[in-house]
């Protein structure tokens, strides 16, 4: 990403794919949704979270899955969306990583504005990776790590939603890289429209 091109290029958000609407039936073993599609069908889906969804997994609740053809693929659908009685939430932790790159290479972030150049899924250390890396003229490399944030309690934006381990490794890692010098930040992408603030979830 070129420091022109970014002036050039306008914020048009994210391509999509088709999207299939059904019914959430239930949440198990954290990765897979059994889903009952508008047409009836019963359809068992990736989910795409490995959190608890504590607040965002309420069977009932109406979905969009997203289909895929690949033949290498276990399962054909992937749960993108859950409607809440406040919210759509966004519930696929991959699409975090797209929306603020895009958000990033294309202005609407003010203070990660002026980078030359954005990596993703940069090898930070033997076994460590983090989302992004920016890298600009008279600024300081910048490493950033994106997480997803569906848990809202009365308007609060909470994360993490479980214990995770993963998460505590990306902080440590983010620290090692701050006292080398670089620039080191959390990015929490709130994937829903009824969150006023937010903050970390110390009782979890």
């Amino acid at each position: 990403m070129k420091r022109d091109a970014q002036k050039e290029k306008k914020y048009q958000g994210l391509a999509w794919p088709s999207l299939i609407a059904g019914q959430l039936i239930k949440r198990y073993k954290r990765f897979l949704a059994d889903v009952r599609l508008d047409s009836g069908q019963v359809v068992t889906a990736h989910c795409p979270n490995s959190g608890s969804m504590a607040a965002c997994s309420e069977p009932g609740q109406g979905v969009y899955l997203s289909s895929h053809d690949n033949p290498k693929r276990k399962l054909k659908y992937t749960w993108e969306i859950i409607h809440m009685p406040d919210s759509w939430v966004g519930v696929n932790t991959l699409v975090p990583n797209r929306l603020v790159k895009n958000a990033i290479e294309t202005g609407q972030v003010a203070k990660l504005a002026g980078y030359d150049s954005i990596r993703p899924e940069v090898k930070t250390a033997e076994g460590s990776r983090l989302d992004l890396m920016l890298r600009g003229r008279d600024k300081d490399t910048c490493y950033i790590e994106i997480k997803n944030c569906t848990l809202v309690q009365n308007g609060v934006a909470m994360f993490p939603d479980a214990v995770t381990q993963r998460g505590r490794k990306h902080l440590f890692e983010l620290e090692r890289l701050k006292a080398e010098g670089n620039r080191c930040l959390m990015f929490f992408l709130i994937q829903r429209m009824d969150a006023e603030v937010f903050k970390p979830a110390d009782h979890i």
